[in-house]
């Protein structure tokens, strides 16, 4: 997931006018969603379609678009990302919804520690199988084309949800709300058995910590998805931050070594 082209900077690249492009997107000819009442583009998705238009045996990168003061180039996600800060603030919001949460990067790989661990999740985390089965679900809703979030069902049987974190203008991290019980819960035995095989792990670790989760009414899980994409939004802001002082930061380092 990548960057959200505005209409203009699409209206550059396209050498098209606003009402074409506005056309394109409400037919479904171009990829793009819906921003509230504003188009934005998937710039990863744009390139991919202008490839397809036009193949060639090696594309050409899209051309660089300008930039607005406010929209310097972010840092490094390793950069920009103050994990402990992040932490201590995940550890809160955890705590005061009830549920778990933990931010990954857009291939899954956690960047904090879960807080408000399932017991579950954490008994299970402990096979490889299950790790990966993590990863991938994890990988799946980064590239879920919705921009709000919604409750999905993860590899335990769980729901969870997730709000995107942006650093700068691109999208670069989730954070993952999980560990919620839904009305089904617990599993049959046979359900339960089921997921053993899927993980790898053995049939009773699932058995002994199958009551280990968030238990969450359906007016309560109303209550908090509205806020997930709002806590997405706070480490967007720090990360973001955090990313125009390092820019910053840097310049005045290479001014100095000219001196």
């Amino acid at each position: 997931m990548a960057e959200l082209l505005t209409t203009k900077q699409l209206q550059e690249i396209l050498k098209v006018d606003r009402t074409t492009i506005y056309r394109m997107a409400e037919s479904g000819r171009i990829p793009a969603v819906k921003v509230g009442n504003q188009w934005r583009f998937p710039r990863h998705q744009i390139e991919a379609w202008l490839w397809q238009q036009n193949p060639q045996p090696q594309p050409a990168p899209m051309p660089a678009l300008p930039l607005r003061e406010e929209e310097l180039p972010a840092t490094s996600l390793e950069r920009a990302f103050p994990r402990e800060c992040v932490q201590l603030i995940q550890d809160i919001f955890a705590e005061q919804l009830g549920v778990m949460l933990v931010i990954t990067d857009l291939d899954g790989n956690m960047l904090t520690r879960p807080s408000n661990e399932a017991g579950l999740f954490t008994a299970t985390e402990t096979s490889p199988k299950a790790h990966q089965r993590c990863l991938e679900h994890w990988l799946s809703m980064a590239g879920d084309p919705r921009l709000q979030p919604a409750f999905t069902r993860s590899h335990l049987g769980l729901l969870c949800a997730r709000g995107l974190i942006r650093v700068g203008t691109e999208i670069k991290a989730m954070l993952i709300v999980g560990g919620i019980a839904p009305d089904d819960w617990p599993p049959d035995e046979e359900r339960l058995a089921a997921i053993a095989q899927f993980l790898q792990v053995d049939p009773k670790i699932i058995q002994d910590h199958v009551d280990e989760v968030h238990r969450v009414d359906r007016r309560r899980m109303q209550e908090i998805l509205p806020y997930v994409q709002r806590m997405a939004d706070v480490f967007s802001y720090i990360a973001s931050d955090r990313s125009r002082l390092l820019q910053r930061l840097d310049k005045i380092a290479e001014l100095a070594r000219l001196v």
